[in-house]
């Protein structure tokens, strides 16, 4: 299915973009308790390959007198207590993008080690992760929207309490759709089982485009599935198939 992926910093007008007290959206900084802002760079699936990257991070965070730095839930490094002049020069040591920590947008793709380093694994969480990432990470939607990627039935990355989950198994993967945390948790929904990567690749396009066209704003995919009915949500993002 074509993938209709926004252009970097392209935000969808039909949807608003609230920024609590004075987070800095557009800069990727979200204002803290003491009236400082937290930047945290986009590291895909919490990888470093290259210790100078952590060595560049520390550098700023020093720099610009930062009292912190954080390892967040979303596999990055979060350099805290920057001070709102400092924010652009910060950006501008790093070079790198931020993570899409903030807004009405696919805020992380969580992945962990599967295959590539994990004894346990039984998939390519990290070769599916880190498309899934290409393709999604920061994107414009009705409301935030997480994903995460499990090489095992472990659940280590929450498949079940993410807006979509998806966990390897030694048949394939099995997809599960409209978990979220917070104050009203929700277990996400069995959709689809011995998967391959294309496979949920095509079901997360469908997922997208149809969530993004119907759903309302500030409308959680669980929410939406609840709204619309998962019987009917489930023929949209899989059609053509028999269900039992």
């Amino acid at each position: 299915m074509e993938n209709n992926q926004e252009t970097d910093g392209q935000l969808d007008e039909r949807f608003q973009h609230s920024m609590p007290g004075h987070d800095m959206l557009e800069k990727g900084a979200i204002l803290q308790r003491d009236g400082t802002y937290a930047i945290a760079p986009h590291i895909p699936g919490g990888i470093i390959t290259d210790p100078e990257l952590l060595i560049k991070i520390a550098g700023v965070a020093k720099k610009f007198n930062c009292p912190a730095i954080k390892v967040t839930s979303s596999q990055r490094i979060a350099i805290v207590g920057l001070k709102r002049e400092d924010v652009d020069a910060a950006w501008q040591e790093l070079g790198m993008k931020p993570g899409a920590a903030i807004g009405l947008c696919v805020r992380s793709v969580k992945f962990c080690p599967g295959t590539t380093f994990c004894k346990r694994g039984q998939q390519d969480s990290v070769g599916l992760g880190s498309e899934i990432d290409k393709r999604y990470h920061g994107m414009t939607l009705p409301s935030k929207f997480k994903i995460s990627v499990s090489g095992c039935p472990n659940k280590c990355m929450d498949a079940m309490v993410i807006d979509f989950g998806v966990v390897g198994t030694p048949k394939g993967f099995t997809v599960y759709v409209g978990g979220n945390g917070g104050l009203n948790p929700r277990f996400g929904e069995k959709l689809a089982e011995h998967q391959t990567s294309e496979q949920v690749l095509d079901i997360l396009d469908r997922t997208i485009a149809y969530y993004k066209k119907e759903a309302r704003t500030n409308e959680r995919l669980g929410k939406f599935i609840d709204r619309v009915g998962f019987d009917r949500f489930r023929q949209e993002v899989i059609p053509g198939q028999t269900f039992h």
